[in-house]
This record gives C-alpha cells, sequence and structure tokens, in this order.
C-alpha cells in the first residue's frame, strides 16, 4: 500500500460537509473580499491565541514582510538595521528581512532540539540589532524565558514565525501571542491549512495592526486615500470562512497528531535514526516528524521503495541559497551545525487523518532499514 507523506483530500474530508456549507453560504452572500468572514475569523483566531489583534493577508510570507515593513514606517526600524533569524528554517523567514533591506543574522540551532540555540544568541547581537525572529520550526516552540529576557534586555522586537506551530503552547499561552507580533501562514498543508493560500498577523499592538492593515490593502487606509506605497494582500473571503470551520477542530486535529508522533516516538528503534529531543505535549504540534540520519538520501529511498513518501525539510539552508550568493552576510556565514541538519533531515508521514496502522508499517520499515 502507498503512504503519502500527507493527503490533503484526506485531511479536508475530515470535516468536508462543513467546508462545503460554508463556501457555498459564502458564494451565495455576493461578499468575496473584506466582508464578514474575514472579520469573524481576524475575531476568533485573536481570541484563541489570546491576542488583540489579527490581520489577514494573502499568505505567510507577506504577514512577515509586513511586520518588519510596519515596523519600518512606524520609525522602530531603518533598513540596513540587523535582524537575528535561525539559520535553520525555511527561506520565507529570510526572504520577509532581506525583502525590507534588513540583514539577517543566522543563529545555529542547538543540536537537540534542531531550534535556535538561546545561548549562541547573544554573541550574535550588535548595536545594529532591532529583532529576533523566531521560527516554531517543525511544530515545535522554540520560545524560551532567557530569549525573551535578552530580547528586553537588547531593545528586540520578537517577531515569531508561527507558521508551523498553530496551537502550539509555552506554559499554556500559544505560539503566536508571546512576541510582540506573529506571522502565521494557512498553506494547505499546515495545521491550521486553507483550500488556498492564506496568512495573518497577531499582536497586541493597535498601531502596528493598523499599520499592517493599511499596507495589505495598496497602503489605502480609506478607499482612494494612499498612506503608504502599499499591495495587494488580503484574505479572501472564501478561505476565511474554510479557517472558520477548521479553527473550530485545530485542537483535536493536534491531539491526533500527537497521537502519531508519539507512537513514533516510543517505536522507532534503529541506531542509524536520531529523534530530537522530545518536549512536553503542549510544546510541540508535530506539523512535521523530522528524523536524522547520517545516509538521509538512502534511507529515503529505501522507504520510497516500500511505498513510504517522506520530504526532506530542508535540502539547502538560506544562506547557501543561489538568491543570497552575492550577499555579505551570507558569505560570511559559518554555520556547520544548520548545514550537518539539512544533509540529515528527513519528514516521516502524519496527518490529523493518518492511522496508527499506517504509522505502524512507517516504523517497521524504518527499524528495519
Amino acid at each position: 500500500m502507498k503512504i503519502p507523506f500527507l493527503s490533503l483530500q484526506d485531511v479536508t474530508a475530515l470535516h468536508e460537509a462543513e467546508i462545503q456549507a460554508a463556501v457555498q453560504q459564502t458564494v451565495a452572500s455576493g461578499r468575496y473580499l473584506l466582508g464578514p468572514q474575514n472579520r469573524q475569523f481576524e475575531a476568533e483566531w485573536a481570541a484563541y491565541l489570546g491576542c488583540r489583534h489579527a490581520v489577514g493577508c494573502a499568505n505567510g510570507l507577506d504577514a512577515l514582510v509586513w511586520i518588519f515593513r510596519a515596523y519600518i514606517e512606524m520609525g522602530v526600524m531603518q533598513p540596513g538595521d540587523e535582524v537575528l533569524v535561525p539559520a535553520n528554517t525555511y527561506i520565507a523567514t529570510f526572504l520577509a528581512i532581506t525583502e525590507n533591506g534588513l540583514i539577517p543574522v543566522p543563529v545555529e540551532p542547538h543540536p537537540d532540539t534542531l531550534e535556535i540555540d538561546e545561548h549562541h544568541i547573544e554573541a550574535a547581537i550588535t548595536p545594529r540589532a532591532r529583532a529576533l525572529c523566531l521560527v516554531h520550526l517543525y511544530g515545535r516552540c522554540a520560545f524560551t524565558p532567557a530569549i525573551a529576557t535578552l530580547c528586553r534586555r537588547y531593545g528586540l522586537k520578537l517577531v515569531e514565525d508561527n507558521a508551523q506551530a498553530h496551537g502550539c503552547r509555552f506554559e499554556g499561552r500559544r505560539t503566536g501571542s508571546l512576541g510582540d507580533a506573529a506571522g502565521h501562514s494557512f498553506y494547505p498543508g499546515k495545521n491550521l491549512g486553507a483550500l488556498g493560500d492564506g496568512g495573518a498577523v497577531t499582536t497586541d499592538d493597535e498601531t502596528l495592526a493598523q499599520t499592517i492593515r493599511t499596507l495589505a490593502n495598496y497602503g489605502s487606509p480609506k478607499k482612494y486615500v494612499f498612506q503608504y506605497c502599499g499591495r495587494n494582500s488580503r484574505l479572501d473571503e472564501i478561505q476565511a470562512a474554510v479557517l472558520r470551520v477548521k479553527l473550530r477542530y485545530l485542537d483535536a486535529d493536534n491531539e491526533r497528531r500527537r497521537v502519531i508522533a508519539r507512537y513514533y516516538c516510543d517505536h522507532l528503534d534503529n541506531p542509524a535514526i536520531w529523534l530530537p529531543k522530545r518536549l512536553p505535549d503542549e510544546q510541540n504540534v508535530w506539523h512535521i516528524f523530522p528524523v536524522l540520519c547520517e545516509d538521509r538520501d538512502r534511507l529515503q529511498q529505501y522507504l520510497a521503495d516500500k511505498g513510504i513518501e517522506t520530504l526532506i525539510h530542508y535540502p539547502i539552508p538560506p544562506h547557501q541559497q543561489a538568491c543570497y550568493r552575492q550577499s555579505d552576510w551570507a558569505q560570511r556565514a559559518s554555520l556547520p551545525i544548520t548545514e550537518l541538519l539539512h544533509r540529515q533531515e528527513l519528514s516521516l508521514p502524519l496527518s490529523p487523518a493518518m492511522s496508527l496502522d499506517t504509522a505502524a508499517q512507517v516504523v517497521e520499515a524504518v527499524n528495519q532499514f
């Protein structure tokens, strides 16, 4: 039997009747942009996370771009300032920084967690540093009290990239509400996924929220009045309606992810395979189940031959991508831990629609490698 890495059809089928009803209702309403579904989803998402404001936008990358752009418009930052960022992350985190003329300062991950290593942060802070962009990678909470303390001590804005950690918690508070602002992606494969692209920013800062809302609407606070040189980046009504349905089931879907992940953690037993250090349940919503293997490519092919699809998150780290080849910061980067992880990481199948029987087949194959 073929085991897909992720079947979006199966995930959508979990709530298909309600999704179809919500889409049909939205189509019949005749309101397709900036309507009631957006307003209600923003209010519900903010309340779920424990934030004062949520602003929908076109995608997760835009959410991060708007945060930094708004801080520039507000005079908090200016092009040429530095933003500390985990070296081990998807390139969107870096793109949001460089698109605004800011300079990323990559910080190595801890090899036990694959998340930014809090012990390396302070040494990377210079007088030009203005923010730390914290990424809750793979669905794991990357926040620590020490990171918050460093940000306060050095006057850094704490921006969360929460694209992969919808519903994750730290000591009862949800990621996306732990810093000054957070960007969220609702790409279909995310824990809270739309049926197309979508994103949002959350924050308690009313000025930041209003600036982002204006920037994402052509820079216009009201029709035909343009305060900024913005662009069109809006969450459409149909996607907002779908997200409202799926938000009601997010905690239950995340718990199902934990069931599969716990099974993997308890039964994977192969000396060639290494698992990141386990966190308390509330601190991981298991967007991705990563394993490390020195012979990663051969393991991936071995599993493919058995009908098990896997993915690599991510084969090339951001500082080695062609688009940054001429950047001074990338040329200076010495990131051996990040580069090692990107050579060894492999992601096993995991979704809320997955059965334990399927997980058992994956475990059996991995253990036999």
